[in-house]
């Protein structure tokens, strides 16, 4: 069935702001225009306040994207913005308001934002929730998560456990689940060699990368640790760890130290920007996912379209994405299940790996299914 073409306002993380969820932001802003519809993009003049931003800047250095409409209205702190950019939603006169939701404390200045919108003229808004139950918890978490999500008329999650989450806590939100589309922004691999030369690696190894920014509950400490217990069987394998610390990074340097591991763990903890994400993943044989907790990982998404293998725990959604035997392995999440895991796939990759059952993984999460999945919810809203 034909879609009636629709204007759309995505209000959240965009250019000039980096990270995945901008990426996400974009990557969808582009489907949607590229299926007909007219979208355009309310971002913030400021995400964060600086004191509660624990990376070194929240801003990207690359161009502006010149294929999409992106203006910057809403203050995540500044009531009188939220006021501005509730006029600026109601004056676009929009079929449908997507604004993504991944932490509790942006919830306020969104949430009133589309109140304020929705009043002066009758619009749908629709919610893709990364978490509704934070990480890593704070003051007042409740409180801006109901603000939030009293301003909305529907929710699609990109995982089970998010949805089931959503539903309990609110039970008369209309909830609908598809998993997270892949991340198509970051080109095709290149060779192993070439990329490795590229990064300053040392030749004839093999690599684990942990990507992403470093947060504790992404238990890089753990993957660490069970990397430690078993060098010495995985003696041509070293770990590669790319990504900004979102945390005390000096933990981690002083435990490499401890774990006398220092010649077998590559560091490169700056912010990756879009056109180097090839090449790690490129020099890389293993994507390690030892979380703690998780919902979804838009590392994984990453993974599946490099058609990489991971070594995942069983927290939350991760193992939604990872196929036994297919695209990866997944170990129970503690130490001796995450080394044997190492151990388990080094040993025997092919067991573990499949290239052609890789491409067919990837298959799965086009962009254009998780849009018709995202406006089928619409409709149904509507009618």
């Amino acid at each position: 069935m034909s879609q009636a073409k629709l204007k759309i306002c995505i209000l959240g993380t965009a250019y000039p702001f980096k990270g995945g969820i901008a990426a996400f932001n974009e990557r969808m802003a582009r489907e949607l225009i590229s299926q007909g519809h007219e979208v355009e993009i309310i971002t913030f003049t400021l995400q964060y306040p600086s004191y509660f931003y624990p990376g070194k800047s929240q801003f990207s250095d690359e161009e502006p994207p010149p294929d999409l409409e992106i203006s910057q209205t809403l203050n995540s702190v500044n009531p009188l913005s939220w006021w501005k950019t509730g006029r600026k939603v109601a004056s676009g006169q929009y079929d449908l308001i997507i604004s993504k939701f991944w932490i509790p404390v942006i919830g306020m200045g969104l949430g009133s934002s589309i109140r304020m919108g929705k009043k002066k003229y009758k619009t749908t808004a629709i919610s893709i929730i990364d978490n509704i139950i934070p990480h890593e918890s704070r003051p007042g978490d409740g409180f801006f998560r109901k603000v939030f999500m009293n301003s909305i008329d529907g929710v699609l999650t990109m995982s089970q456990s998010v949805a089931e989450d959503t539903r309990q806590l609110f039970p008369e939100t209309p909830v609908s689940f598809y998993p997270h589309p892949i991340y198509d922004i970051y080109g095709s691999r290149i060779n192993k060699s070439d990329a490795i030369e590229h990064l300053k690696l040392p030749s004839g190894k093999k690599f684990i990368l942990f990507f992403g920014y470093i947060r504790d509950y992404k238990g890089l400490d753990w993957l660490l640790q069970s990397f430690s217990m078993v060098k010495d069987e995985i003696e041509d394998i070293d770990i590669l760890v790319a990504g900004e610390y979102y945390t005390d990074g000096s933990k981690y340097i002083d435990l490499i130290k401890k774990l006398d591991i220092e010649s077998r763990v590559h560091m490169h903890t700056d912010f990756i920007p879009g056109e180097k994400v090839h090449q790690y993943f490129s020099a890389c044989d293993l994507v390690a996912q030892t979380y703690k907790s998780a919902t979804q990982s838009g590392i994984s998404q990453i993974a599946i379209h490099f058609e990489l293998p991971m070594l995942s725990t069983k927290v939350g959604g991760l193992a939604e994405t990872v196929e036994e035997g297919t695209n990866g392995i997944l170990v129970n999440p503690d130490l001796e299940s995450i080394s044997k895991g190492m151990v388990k796939y080094f040993q025997n990759p092919s067991t573990y790996y499949q290239e052609v059952g890789c491409k067919e993984i990837k298959k799965k999460y086009s962009w254009s299914s998780f849009i018709h999945e995202l406006l089928d919810l619409y409709h149904k809203i509507k009618q």
